[in-house]
């Protein structure tokens, strides 16, 4: 690689880092082809660590940090003073694919700042998708960040050649957004996750390719005022409206020459990991924001417990629950039992009376689970109510899990 082209790489790569949204489970195995490049798993493509260990990566750049718009809490901005670069579409192609050759990545994640207009910056992108299908018959995993601002026709183009669309919603108000992103309009962001919506549900019933690995957004949490229970609020409504495969949550991070309006550090990494707990309870354990909301101080979620455990103490009443007669929708809220360990348990009890060991087999979580369980031969009685239980079951950091 020459060193121009190295040195744009180490700008783009790196102004890319802040852009959260780019896991892509769910992305199905494109058709096979005898002269096709790459192809997806079953389970998509992932810019992280999976749950078995395996670390599967994409390119993830900008097209450029050029920007027409100036986002105070975005270290891309028109006003700020960093070294700018910008990709040609030929660039981003060869880099994707010798990349791809030489085993780096699985796939590209291409996001950019808007240059000369939003349409310009948009079909520049989907240029980049275009030429990797068309003339290298890549079947790799692609993610493109959309432009909510971009003609309704060029995201639905964007979405013939991606696997995933993303539409960042930036922060979790309008309030928040007129305050420090006044050239963006939330009413425009989310009128484009609708149509996104519609067209990926659309192409789901005809069974044509569009987007089918769903959509996804990132909200930036800590540079407002915003409480936790507004920004579950507002993923809720994400979930509801437009089916989003995953909200994202970006801690706040100080930036070079920031506006006075920006707060002069960052929120505590602890409050992104409980907004992602709390996620995973309004997805996948029937939690309402309502109930999470119970459990927080002011709006803010308990930094030394996770959502749940915060739940399970503030309605004891519920507790315990037997775990060979319990339903599963009420197993599902123990702490320390995650969706897996129940489903495991309501197997297994119909074919045993489940004992203590019996459990701490199923679930790596016991400690946390025990006091809120009864099983054949364990009764916590009157436990519950002792006053140092919610101390007994501080987390180490060591022992923080996103599985609750």
């Amino acid at each position: 690689m020459d060193e121009k082209l190295s040195k744009k790489l180490r700008i783009l790569a790196d102004a890319a880092k802040y852009d959260a949204s780019c896991s892509s489970s769910g992305a199905p195995k494109r058709k096979s082809d005898p002269d096709g490049l790459g192809s997806t798993v079953g389970t998509g493509i992932c810019h992280a660590y999976t749950p078995d260990g395996r670390c599967v990566s994409l390119l993830k750049i900008l097209l450029t940090n050029y920007c027409l718009f100036d986002c105070a809490y975005c270290v891309n901005r028109r006003s700020s003073n960093v070294k700018r670069a910008k990709f040609s579409v030929d660039e981003v192609v060869t880099l994707t694919v010798e990349f791809y050759k030489r085993n780096y990545i699985e796939g590209l994640f291409l996001s950019s700042g808007i240059i000369r207009s939003p349409d310009y910056t948009m079909e520049q992108m989907i240029l980049v998708a275009k030429k990797l299908r068309r003339d290298h018959g890549f079947r790799g995993y692609i993610h493109l960040k959309t432009i909510p601002e971009a003609s309704p026709w060029l995201i639905e183009e964007a979405g013939l050649w991606a696997d995933r669309l993303s539409i960042n919603l930036e922060l979790p108000t309008e309030r928040s957004l007129e305050q420090l992103a006044p050239e963006k309009d939330g009413a425009s962001i989310e009128t484009a996750m609708a149509q996104m919506f519609e067209r990926i549900e659309e192409a789901r019933e005809e069974r044509r390719h569009f987007s089918p690995a769903g959509q996804t957004t990132q909200m930036i949490v800590g540079a407002d005022e915003t409480t936790d229970t507004d920004v579950l609020r507002t993923s809720a409504k994400l979930y509801g409206h437009y089916a989003m495969k995953r909200v994202y949550y970006s801690a706040f991070s100080p930036i070079p020459d920031s506006s006075a309006i920006l707060p002069l550090k960052s929120p505590p990494l602890m409050r992104e990991n409980r907004l992602y707990q709390a996620d995973w309870l309004l997805r996948y354990y029937g939690f309402d924001v309502d109930e999470i909301a119970s459990s927080a101080e002011k709006g803010m979620l308990d930094l030394d417990i996770d959502p749940k455990l915060a739940w399970a103490l503030k309605n004891r009443h519920r507790f315990p629950v037997d775990v060979n007669r319990a339903e599963r929708e009420m197993l599902l809220r123990v702490p320390g039992l995650g969706a897996r360990a129940v489903d495991k348990i309501v197997v297994a009890r119909k074919h045993t009376t489940l004992r203590l060991e019996d459990v701490a087999r199923l679930t790596s979580g016991l400690k946390r689970a025990k006091p809120f369980l009864i099983t054949a031969d364990h009764h916590p009685k009157a436990k519950l109510d002792t006053l140092d239980l919610r101390e007994r079951l501080i987390e180490k950091p060591e022992q923080l899990s996103l599985f609750v």
